[in-house]
């Protein structure tokens, strides 16, 4: 299972603050139906301790998480994605994709198949707060962003290298 992230590096750009770290983004880490996808993104992520799992669709307008990191298991179909706000990247995705987004990283679905779907989870079960674009900026958002802790494991790949903890710690 094991190979190397994409790595997207996105900055404050004054509306989203986006991460010191990067996006993470595993190619083709399982070829499964959706219906056992699923089950292996749900129970591989709680082996890590990223779990409070939502199942469905990525929200179709830009928004960002600031007191948590999320993961993001493709389990079905395919979709296009934007990452770090409304200049950001463009990025396919499709089944067997997993996106690990810091804390801050703005994101959002601009077009789907019918039948994509992902999974995701937070670190220690965090319940992820919800700040669209188009509401004002709260007020001290970069220094909470920066105060969320790194997680204890990689939602694949535990606490061995070449994950989440490789590639964060030195940010």
């Amino acid at each position: 299972m094991k190979n190397s992230p994409e790595i997207y590096h996105f900055t404050d750009n004054g509306i989203i603050p986006n991460s010191n770290h990067p996006v993470l983004i595993y190619r083709g880490i399982f070829n499964l139906d959706p219906e056992t996808g699923v089950d292996w993104l749900v129970g591989h992520f709680a082996e890590n301790n990223w779990t409070n799992p939502f199942h469905g669709k990525i929200y179709d307008y830009h928004h960002y998480h600031s007191n948590t990191h999320e993961v993001l298991g493709v389990y079905a179909g395919d979709a296009l994605l934007q990452l770090g706000g409304e200049h950001g990247e463009k990025i396919a995705v499709s089944i067997g994709d997993v996106l690990i987004l810091p804390a801050g990283t703005g994101h959002i679905e601009l077009q789907h198949s019918d039948d994509f779907a992902v999974v995701a989870a937070y670190p220690d079960g965090m319940e992820p707060d919800l700040i669209k674009i188009s509401d004002e900026r709260p007020k001290g958002i970069r220094e909470k962003v920066d105060l969320v802790p790194l997680p204890e494991n990689d939602p694949l790949y535990g606490k061995t290298e070449n994950g989440l903890l490789d590639h964060w710690k030195s940010q």
